[in-house]
């Protein structure tokens, strides 16, 4: 599904019953059905304007480089979600090791998602499905419960 503009939206979400009877729909991809990477681009700096602003995470992000952040995040997405990137980032553990993150920021820090995928339209089954493809990341980033 494409979020880049409102005419596209519509149509989209006009079309998307039709499609998803033909089974057109369930035939694409995650990535194809999130809108590419330009879309995931889009969503990945309003989630990152998110954390931003949210006082119970945003201490985490202080010292990040955030232009590289996004292109982490966007390539994660984008490969996780079946598309032609790789992600080039470290792994999980070892990017995060010594945080102190806990089992609430984690949770935040997907509200923050929510929040943005919500904004964008992205329907609820593509949401339901890239948050399966990142909750396996929990485990390497909360360090406390």
């Amino acid at each position: 599904m494409r979020f880049v503009t409102a005419t596209t939206l519509c149509c989209t979400l006009l079309a998307g019953p039709a499609l998803a009877e033909m089974g057109t729909m369930s035939q694409k991809s995650l990535y194809d059905r999130l809108g590419g990477r330009k879309a995931i681009t889009l969503v990945v700096a309003d989630f990152v304007g998110n954390v931003a602003h949210d006082r119970r995470i945003n201490k985490f992000f202080a010292k990040a480089n955030i232009p590289r952040l996004k292109r982490r995040l966007v390539e994660q997405i984008c490969e996780g979600s079946g598309g032609p990137c790789t992600y080039s980032g470290r792994d999980m553990k070892s990017a995060h090791a010594g945080m102190g993150i806990s089992g609430g920021n984690f949770n935040a820090l997907v509200e923050d998602l929510g929040k943005s995928l919500n904004k964008f339209h992205v329907p609820k089954r593509e949401q339901g499905e890239l948050v399966a493809i990142l909750a396996p990341t929990k485990k390497d980033i909360v360090e406390k419960p």
